[in-house]
C-alpha cells in the first residue's frame, strides 16, 4: 500500500497505519459502477443481455470465459438472511444476484476477485455452488439444471483466477462520485519530509533509486542520514539481500531516536563486511549510545542463512549494536494458522472444549503475541532506552509493512483456497489484528475505529481500487496505476466517508501506550473471524447507543462550559460594581 516511508510518532497510533482514511465499499455491494464500466443488474435482467462492462464484451478474454451469463430461479443462501429466489448474472468482474423486487432490497454484488474457492454439489438435476470468499464469507447458490450449474461454476473459477493484473476490476472501475482529491498524491515523500525537517536536520531525501536501479523493491525516494552520500548507499545496497539497504522507517520526536529497516546483510560463511554499512547505521546513534538490531528470525535460522550467503551483523564489526532475535513466523506457517483458525470459527458443533482446542491449535493468538512482543521491545528501546533500532529478517519485506511489502503476492489467497500455496501469507491481516488488540486495550487513543481496520482487510484482498495492486512501487509504476486506476484514498478523503471510520471515543494522547501481551489480554477478533457466524444486530445497536451517549455528553459539556463562562462574567461584573 503506497504510503510514506517515514512517519513521526502518532502517540497511540502505529505509524504504519498512518491517517485513518479508508474506503469502505459495503462488503456485499461495491459503489455503483457507471460510464460504460458495468451494466446495472436491472438493465441486464430486463433486457436479457449478456452482462458485463461494454469494453469487456469485445474482449475475448472475458466473452469466452462466461459460458452461461444468466440463470433464473436461483436460490441464494446467506448467513442471517432468509433464502431468496432470483436471477443470477455473471459479468467480467462481478457475480450479481437480484430478487427483482422493486426496492432492490435483495441484491448481491460480489467481485470475482473476492472468491477464494468454490464447491459443486448435485442432487438430481439441482446443482449447488458453495462460494467461499476471501473476506471469509460463505455463500450458497442453488441453480436448477446440471449443465447451467456446471457452466456457471466453470465461469466463476476462471474469472476469479485471472492471471493478468490489467484485466482486474480496478482497471475498469469508473466512479460516480466527484473526485475532490487525488489519493495517489496523498502521501508524497517531499510533503512528509517537510514535517521531519522542521524538527531535525540530520536526515535527507535521497533519489538514488529514482529509476529503481539500485533496489527494485524500494520506492524512488528514501530517507537516509545526511552524512551518508549516494555512492556509499550503492555499496551498502550490494551488501544487503535484495539491495534493501537501511532506510528511515520511524522518527521519535521525544528524543530523536529512530527505527530503520533493511534486509539481512550478506556476510556469508567467510564473515564478509561493509564499512559503508557500518557507517550508515552508526550515523543514527548519539555519542556514547548503543543501538539495537532486532532480527525477526530465530538464531538458528539466522545462522543457517549464512550458509546461503546471508547472515547477520557480526559483533566485531558492529560493537555499538546489540543484536536481539525475536522470531516471527512467515509464509506457509502463517497461512496454515489462518486456515486452521477459520476452520475453528466455522465449527458449528457448539462444543466449547473442541472449539477452544481448535482455536489454540491454530496458533493465531500465539503469532499475535510474538508480533506485539517484538513491537513492544522496539518501542521500549526507542522510548525508554533512548536507543535507535534496526529491524530486519531475511528479505525485509514483512517485518515492517511500509515500503515494498508484496501485497499482491501475500493476499492472492485467503483461508479457503485449494490451490498450492506459493507466497501467500496473512501478514497484513496479522498486522491489522495487532492494531485491533491495542485499540481494544486503549479505546480512546485511536482516531479510527474497528470498521476502518475491517475495511482495510477487505480491500487488501479484493477491491475496485488500485491501491493494493502490485508488490512494490516499481511494479505499480510499470502498471501505471495512478493513471489507470482510482486510489482508495480518493474515496476515503471525501468528508462524508471519513465520519464512518472515526472513533467517537478518541482523545488526543501525548503519551506512549504500552499494550499487555498476557494471554488473558489477547482476544479473538470477532469483527473479522466471527462476523459471518453470528448476527451483529445487538453489537450495532450498542454501538449506536454509545454514539448517542457521547453526543449527548458533548452537548452537556458545551452547556457546562457556557454556564461557567456566564458565571465568570457575572463575577467580573460584581467585582467591578464593588470597586465603583
Amino acid at each position: 500500500m503506497p504510503q510514506p516511508a517515514f512517519r513521526f510518532i502518532a502517540q497511540g497510533c502505529p505509524p504504519a497505519v498512518g491517517r485513518p482514511r479508508v474506503v469502505p465499499a459495503p462488503p456485499s455491494r461495491p459503489p455503483r459502477p457507471c460510464r460504460g464500466c458495468l451494466l446495472f443488474p436491472q438493465r441486464v435482467l430486463a433486457a436479457g443481455a449478456s452482462p458485463g462492462p461494454f469494453p469487456l464484451l469485445a474482449s475475448m478474454e472475458f466473452a469466452e470465459l462466461i459460458k452461461t451469463p444468466r440463470a433464473d430461479n436461483v436460490v441464494l443462501h446467506r448467513p442471517f438472511y432468509l433464502a431468496v429466489e432470483g436471477t443470477l448474472c455473471l459479468t467480467g468482474h462481478h457475480l450479481i444476484f437480484s430478487s427483482r423486487r422493486q426496492d432492490n432490497a435483495e441484491e448481491l454484488w460480489l467481485l470475482h476477485s473476492n472468491i477464494d474457492s468454490i464447491e459443486k454439489r448435485f442432487v438430481g438435476s439441482l446443482g449447488t455452488i458453495i462460494i467461499k470468499c476471501k473476506d471469509l464469507r460463505i455463500i450458497q447458490l442453488d441453480i436448477p439444471g446440471m449443465e447451467e450449474c456446471l457452466n456457471i461454476a466453470s465461469s466463476i473459477e476462471a474469472l476469479s483466477t485471472l492471471d493478468s493484473v490489467t484485466l482486474m476490476y480496478p482497471f475498469f472501475y469508473r466512479p460516480m462520485f466527484e473526485i475532490v482529491e487525488d489519493g495517489w498524491r496523498s502521501f508524497l515523500p517531499d510533503q512528509e519530509f517537510e514535517l521531519l525537517s522542521s524538527v531535525t536536520n540530520e536526515w535527507r531525501l535521497s533519489c538514488i533509486n529514482k529509476e529503481f536501479s539500485v533496489c527494485p523493491s524500494y520506492p524512488p525516494v528514501v530517507v537516509v542520514p545526511k552524512s551518508i552520500d549516494d555512492e556509499a548507499l550503492r555499496k551498502v545496497a550490494m551488501f544487503r539481500h535484495g539491495s534493501r539497504f537501511p532506510v528511515l522507517s520511524y522518527y521519535h520526536k521525544k528524543n530523536g531516536m529512530v527505527m530503520m529497516r533493511s534486509s539481512q546483510p550478506l556476510t556469508g560463511t567467510n564473515g564478509r563486511r561493509c564499512k559503508e554499512d557500518e557507517k550508515l547505521i552508526n550515523a543514527t546513534l548519539r555519542p556514547g549510545k548503543r543501538g539495537y538490531i532486532i532480527d525477526t528470525r530465530s538464531l538458528n535460522v539466522a545462522q543457517q542463512a549464512r550458509a546461503k550467503g546471508g547472515g547477520f551483523e557480526q559483533e566485531a564489526h558492529y560493537p555499538q549494536w546489540r543484536r536481539i532475535h525475536k522470531c516471527i513466523e512467515r509464509f506457509n506457517i502463517l497461512q496454515e494458522s489462518l486456515i486452521k483458525l477459520v476452520e475453528a470459527c466455522n465449527d458449528q458443533s457448539h462444543n466449547m472444549d473442541r472449539w477452544l482446542s481448535k482455536l489454540e491449535a491454530s496458533n493465531w493468538l500465539t503469532h499475535i503475541k510474538e508480533i506485539l512482543t517484538a513491537a513492544c521491545l522496539a518501542a521500549q528501546c526507542i522510548d525508554r532506552e533512548g536507543a535507535s533500532v534496526l529491524v530486519h529478517g531475511t528479505e525485509g519485506t514483512d517485518s515492517t509493512l511500509q515500503a515494498g511489502h508484496p501485497f499482491q503476492q501475500r493476499c492472492a489467497q485467503s483461508a479457503y483456497s485449494n490451490s498450492k500455496q506459493k507466497w501467500e501469507a496473512p501478514v497484513f491481516l496479522l498486522f491489522l489484528d495487532c492494531v485491533w488488540q491495542i485499540l481494544r486495550q486503549f479505546p480512546c487513543s485511536f482516531e479510527f475505529n474497528e470498521q476502518f481496520l475491517i475495511m482495510l482487510f477487505e480491500h487488501a484482498y479484493a477491491s475496485q481500487f488500485g491501491t493494493f495492486l502490485g508488490n512494490n512501487e516499481n511494479e505499480r509504476s510499470k502498471l501505471k496505476l495512478p493513471q489507470k486506476t482510482m486510489s482508495l484514498w480518493s474515496w476515503v478523503n471525501r468528508s462524508e466517508e471519513l465520519s464512518k471510520f472515526q472513533n467517537p471515543l478518541f482523545e488526543a494522547n501525548s503519551l506512549v501506550i504500552w499494550p499487555s501481551v498476557a494471554p488473558q489480554s489477547l482476544q479473538l477478533w470477532e469483527g473479522v473471524f466471527l462476523r459471518w457466524n453470528r448476527p451483529s444486530k445487538f453489537l450495532d445497536e450498542a454501538h449506536e447507543e454509545m454514539i448517542n451517549i457521547i453526543k449527548y455528553n458533548k452537548e452537556l459539556q458545551a452547556k457546562v462550559n457556557a454556564l461557567r463562562r456566564q458565571l465568570a462574567e457575572m463575577e467580573t461584573d460584581d467585582r467591578m460594581q464593588e470597586n465603583l
